[in-house]
Formats: C-alpha cells, structure tokens, sequence
C-alpha cells in the first residue's frame, strides 16, 4: 500500500498569527490540502499557542474529511482536548512546553508505565496511538510493550546525514523499521523529510504507513503554490 501524506499545517498558522486576525485561514488551507491530494492533517497545538490554537483544533476537527493526527505532549490539558475532539490518530512526543520543535523520540523503557497509562485512555476513546521515538530497535520494542498502535520514526539525523551518506543515514532506520513489522505495530515517520530525501526513505523503507511534513512542504509551497508542491510529495510516495 502507498505511504499517506499528512500535512502538517502549524507553519501556516505560525503566519497567521504574526499579525494577527485570520489570514491565511488555516481551515481554508486545510481543506485545500486535502482537495490537493493530501491524506491527512496534522496539527501540533503547543501550550503557548504560539501556532495551532486549541480553538484551531476543534474547528479543524468539523470540517477535515482525511485523517486527522494530533501531537502533542500529553499533558492533562492536551488529554481533554484529544478526548475531546477524537481525532483519528494521537502522536506523543517527549516535548518541553517551550521547545522549539521535536527534537527526539520516547524513551519508551524509563517511561513505560507513563505512556502505557496514557495510551490505555487513548484507546479507550477510540483513537489510534502513535509514539515518538529515535530509530532505536529497543525504544521501538517498548513502545510494543505500551500498548502503542504505530510509532513514529524521528527523522531528524536521517535527513541532517542524508547528503553525505544517504546509506549510511538510513540504516539505522531500516533495522528499527524492520523491527516495527516484526512487532505487528504500524509505522509512521517525520520531521525534516523533504522533496530532497523522502523518496529513498520510502523506498528502502516501502512498508511506512504515513509520513507528516510540514516544515519543508510548506516552505517548497512559497516557490511551487500548494496544490504542486502536494503533488510533488506524492510523487515521491508512489511506487
């Protein structure tokens, strides 16, 4: 089966609120991605709403026909906001309030009791769960061990190593891959993956269900206009 694209849409609100009012409108923008062609939304809402507002997430949620992934760090409030809402997928990650962005995965072995309580109210609501972790076979094993539906690769030194030694950058994340489908659990991957690097990813790797980016497509947008740029991404998707 094809790997998804879920579009990442906190870069536009991240526009949006620099001046405030509502332009560009990020339900817009939404809709228009997935009439583009994209799988899926995906929103991170931060504590500061410094992008995607919790407002943002509930409007988003009564419009999107494509699947909707929320991350976040699951804290009480981001709880009663994904419980709240329901939204198709729910992706930890590990992050401090003010980080910039994700910059590591779970360590799913010194937080298993942490993530397996979280994810038992996740699923009890219905929502498929997704875990942030390195591409590390024993983060990927305990991730199992939660009670996780997918984990989502961390691709940040994959794309950072990819022009020097693409081989080399990738491997870790085959293993860790191969490990995943071992397991039975689904698997996902983003952060920096790019028209540069996400065709080999998906190529070595052709059993990822979905990868979210947001970043580098919404940047290639301001160049090539959103309806190419989305085309683009799943050129590199198609096999």
């Amino acid at each position: 089966m094809k790997t998804k694209l879920s579009v990442n849409i906190n870069k536009v609100a991240t526009i949006r609120n620099a001046r405030g009012g509502n332009n560009p409108d990020i339900l817009k923008v939404a809709k228009d991605c997935e009439a583009f062609g994209a799988d899926g939304i995906t929103v991170h809402p931060r504590p500061d709403e410094r992008h995607i507002r919790r407002a943002d997430v509930t409007a988003l949620r009564a419009i999107l026909r494509t699947e909707f992934n929320i991350e976040g760090y699951p804290s009480k409030e981001f709880l009663d906001l994904v419980l709240r809402v329901r939204p198709a997928q729910v992706t930890l990650v590990p992050d401090k309030p003010a980080q910039l962005t994700s910059d590591c995965g779970w360590d799913t072995v010194a937080e298993q009791d942490f993530l397996r309580d979280i994810i038992n109210e996740i699923s009890a609501a219905g929502i498929r769960s997704s875990i942030f972790i390195n591409a590390d076979i024993r983060m990927a094993e305990y991730a199992a061990k939660a009670g996780a539906d997918r984990v989502e690769l961390y691709t940040g030194p994959y794309a950072h190593n990819y022009a020097r030694n693409r081989e080399e950058a990738i491997a870790p994340f085959f293993e860790t891959a191969k490990r995943v489908k071992q397991l039975g659990i689904g698997l996902n991957a983003g952060h920096d993956l790019s028209l540069e690097n996400l065709a080999y990813f998906t190529d070595v790797i052709p059993w990822v269900d979905e990868v979210s980016i947001g970043h580098a497509l919404i940047c290639d947008a301001l160049y090539m206009g959103l309806e190419a740029t989305i085309a683009a991404y799943q050129k590199c998707l198609i096999k």
